[in-house]
């Protein structure tokens, strides 16, 4: 549930969160009662965000972070518990999901833009600095579906970053393009932690989260393993990681 109020510290409340996936299509001519078995991705799950910090969520592939944005994104919805967030949201998922390759760059900017909830007056009036970041100023007019898939994820990240909303959700991006993209990248998402904004991580970089979240919980098991602050949180992990080799 998204909520405006100002009223909560919180800018992102997981509240006894749980999500299940079927592991076979249950439509499928194959399937037979009882031959649907579930997976618990997570279970139970609890944490809040406070207004401007930066919250790391680490842990091995396949464990549930990405669904776990997708669930406060509210692009899934848990089957128990409840998500509440307190501002405008960007979710920095899959990066151009929502583009059409039909479109020129610069109309994908416009339509993305009025899906997040602005005019066309606003925008537009965004648009140039939206196109300059991405380094994409010769290509506005070009069709996406002639992009290569780096000029496609510079296109989305801007448009995401510029709009400058209250809570961002990054999914592994900070990659994204060449090592001077990155480095402008990483100085944009200072510059939105400087201004306590509010922003969920999901990384295997262990550094980024050392060197810049303020809290991080570990996912394992569907549970919250470990949570507090980023330098105690990586060691868990690294120390659950030396513990399976032995």
């Amino acid at each position: 549930m998204r909520n405006y109020s100002n009223h909560s510290e919180n800018a992102v409340e997981v509240d006894s969160v749980s999500k299940r996936f079927h592991t076979k299509d249950r439509d499928s001519i194959f399937s037979r009662p009882g031959n649907n078995p579930e997976i618990t991705i997570l279970d139970n799950v609890s944490f809040s965000v406070k207004k401007g910090e930066m919250f790391g969520v680490i842990g091995r592939n396949g464990i549930g972070k990405t669904t776990l944005l997708r669930m406060i994104a509210g692009i899934y919805k848990p089957d128990s518990g409840q998500i509440n967030t307190y501002g405008s949201m960007v979710p920095l998922l899959s990066l151009g999901t929502g583009f059409n390759p039909e479109l020129s760059a610069r109309d994908n900017v416009i339509f993305y833009g009025k899906i997040l909830g602005f005019s066309h007056k606003e925008i537009t009036g965004m648009l140039g600095e939206i196109i300059e970041f991405a380094e994409l100023e010769k290509f506005k007019d070009t069709k996406l579906k002639k992009f290569s898939t780096g000029m496609a994820m510079r296109l989305a990240f801007a448009t995401a970053i510029q709009i400058n909303p209250d809570i961002i959700l990054i999914d592994e991006i900070l990659t994204v393009g060449d090592q001077l993209f990155q480095k402008k990248s990483y100085d944009t998402f200072m510059k939105f932690k400087e201004a306590k904004k509010t922003i969920v991580f999901v990384t295997h970089d262990l550094n980024s989260v050392n060197s810049l979240c303020d809290k991080a919980i570990l996912l394992e098991g569907g549970k919250i393993a470990s949570d507090g602050q980023p330098s105690k949180v990586v060691n868990d992990y690294l120390g659950m990681l030396d513990a399976e080799k032995t």
